[in-house]
């Protein structure tokens, strides 16, 4: 450890050059691809950490970070440059569309959901209403991954501000949150019936977890927006063989597969299916709505 003093955060400037160095190490660890518009993110998040040691510049960090012994702190930096803001049921056709096919499952087999890049959880638990509503407490589970170790740990306590209840519908709501009282007023906790079914655990889509199973569904919604074109068909090869034969595989409205992967097809916009697999369109019903 530096033993000089810290540099007033106001001071901490990154060149190009380390700049390069933090790209070129966050891609290699998570594919994701950092523009030139991200030098001010990477400076304000990492520049704590410099502080912390005490380090002089971003290269002194960097090189720190590098060998091998100082493997927790490189999942530190991790955490800090991969977080993505979430919320609960965002983009909720995507919503309307599990309600539809859950609806439609065939009682007694299992209907498993992978949320690819779960962050703090608002997504796996938004998942999980909507399989309590439809299958009840039949046999049904949500796995959330993330390459985030700090995100996990807030997910699994599935306790949030109130400030981020917007998305779910009031009925639901009432039903599997719990609101918080005295020192915990100002927040949300999901009721443990849903966290007992969310399971969340360390994955990297760069080379994902073993024995994570077949998934119905797969959720990989804003994070390809992260990953040049390579990357995109890379991730995508590596999550096919986790999708059942008839499963299907959601990304954000912002994003596409075209040009990424011909073994998945269009069935709505963002909605995918297997290339080999036919089946009728859901039917528009049972959406959820907020009210």
């Amino acid at each position: 450890m530096n033993s000089r003093p810290p540099l007033p955060s106001t001071q901490r400037q990154i060149s190009d050059a380390e700049f390069a160095q933090f790209q070129k190490l966050i891609f290699q660890i998570a594919g994701i691809s950092l523009s030139t518009g991200k030098k001010d993110l990477v400076t304000g998040r990492l520049t704590r950490r410099l502080d912390h040691f005490g380090f002089a510049s971003f290269a002194q960090y960097y090189r720190h970070v590098g060998k091998e012994e100082h493997a927790a702190e490189r999942q530190i930096m991790v955490d800090l440059l991969t977080t993505n803001e979430t919320y609960f049921f965002r983009e909720p056709k995507h919503f309307d569309f599990l309600y539809d096919i859950a609806s439609r499952h065939r009682p007694g087999l299992p209907f498993r959901v992978w949320s690819a890049a779960s962050s703090t959880g608002e997504e796996a638990y938004s998942i999980a209403m909507v399989l309590a509503e439809t299958i009840g407490s039949s046999n049904w589970e949500v796995i959330g991954t993330d390459i985030s170790s700090r995100v996990l740990e807030k997910a699994r306590r599935g306790h949030y501000s109130l400030d981020r209840i917007d998305g779910i519908p009031r009925p639901l709501l009432k039903k599997y949150c719990l609101k918080g009282m005295g020192d915990y007023a100002g927040t949300l906790l999901i009721v443990r019936e849903l966290r007992e079914r969310v399971g969340f655990q360390f994955s990297n889509l760069m080379a994902p977890a073993a024995g994570l199973g077949l998934f119905d569904v797969i959720f990989l919604r804003n994070v390809m927006i992260y990953f040049d074109q390579e990357t995109k068909r890379k991730v995508i090869a590596n999550l096919l063989p986790y999708l059942k034969a008839d499963g299907h595989l959601l990304i954000g409205h912002s994003e596409t597969l075209n040009g990424v992967t011909g073994e998945l097809i269009a069935e709505r916009p963002t909605i995918y299916r297997r290339a080999d697999t036919h089946r009728a369109r859901p039917r528009e019903k049972n959406k959820v709505e907020k009210s």
